[in-house]
């Protein structure tokens, strides 16, 4: 069995700090999939460390070396002025990170609260989007090295999960094929984006610490980030918007646009935004497979992300069916 203070200290150690400084130690709960603690030193100052499982767990195939993606998110974020951890060290089988101030946004903020935060969040993902990688897809190298077009990423990352899905035998609400047949009539709206741009992927309201510190919310920080890959800002609207519509939430999208974010959502745009969701609402559903999610769990993905997938393919058939042609 793994001592954790043993562990802890060993990796202050060497990061450079004094592991005699370890006052606390706790686990952190929320997260699925690595295992995360927070420490605290004698003099107050606090830190998030991150364990990966070990490598016989059964994952999906982009999971793999996801801390390398997101020590690369905390380093290209910090280029951004955005509030995310800072990496303080990391090894193949831990990732040490500063702990950012506040608490997993919660249903306890009046509705004023929520629209400032969300106004602020906007922000902060338009300058997100300014930060541009060498390459298309995961700096995990988990797909392979990065691809000098988005086509040719995302089409690779859809791929893989689709492989998942007949693999894990995943409960879908339509047949793998059929998934991926709709899904191939809309690649040609990929070829528009040209930039690869930092997303981050994953900002449901867990990943957004909200602080309260100094009696007025704010954005605390952004964190999380193993899912980032270099790609369209425009997938970050996904999971800001989990199971829900970004167009509607006002707020987010003025923030966004006042710091020079783009939301336009023309033809083209409707259509990799609904491949976006399809991609993100597949990894949710063939999860539950190698995480043995419990039957709550799995029942509450089949009610209500599985509708949201069939929503999203329906949505790429409804867009291509308007059109004398389909785009090439």
């Amino acid at each position: 069995m793994v001592d954790s203070w043993e562990r802890a200290r060993h990796i202050l150690k060497a990061a450079g700090l004094d592991p005699g400084r370890l006052a606390h130690l706790r686990p952190l709960t929320g997260g699925t999939y690595n295992t995360v603690e927070e420490l605290r030193l004698t003099d107050g100052a606090r830190y998030v460390l991150k364990i990966p499982p070990a490598a016989a767990i059964p994952a999906l195939r982009h999971e793999r070396r996801l801390l390398v993606s997101e020590a690369e998110f905390y380093r290209s974020a910090a280029r951004a002025d955005v509030r995310t951890p800072r990496l303080v060290s990391m090894g193949d089988d831990f990732l040490l990170m500063t702990a950012c101030p506040g608490d997993s946004w919660d249903d306890s903020l009046t509705a004023a609260e929520q629209t400032a935060l969300r106004t602020e969040l906007g922000r902060q993902t338009a300058r997100l989007h300014r930060v541009t990688g060498p390459g298309f897809g995961y700096p995990s190298g988990a797909l392979g090295p990065l691809a000098p077009d988005w086509r040719t990423a995302f089409t690779t990352m859809f791929d893989a999960v689709l492989d998942d899905a007949r693999r894990y035998g995943a409960r879908l609400p339509r047949p793998v094929d059929a998934v991926a047949r709709t899904a191939r009539s809309a690649y040609g709206a990929l070829d528009e984006v040209t930039v690869p741009c930092l997303v981050h992927f994953d900002l449901w309201r867990g990943n957004i610490l909200v602080d309260r510190s100094d009696g007025e919310v704010r954005i605390g920080g952004l964190i999380d980030g193993e899912r980032m890959f270099w790609g369209d800002p425009l997938a970050e609207f996904v999971s800001l918007a989990l199971l829900g519509d970004i167009k509607e939430d006002e707020a987010f999208l003025s923030g966004h646009r006042e710091s020079g974010g783009r939301a336009d959502f023309d033809t083209p745009a409707r259509l990799r935004l609904a491949l976006y969701r399809a991609y993100l609402y597949l990894i949710m559903l063939t999860e539950t497979i190698p995480r043995e999610v419990g039957e709550d769990q799995e029942r509450w993905v089949q009610e209500a992300v599985a509708p949201e997938l069939v929503a999203a393919l329906d949505e790429i058939e409804e867009l291509l069916g308007r059109k004398s042609h389909s785009v090439k």
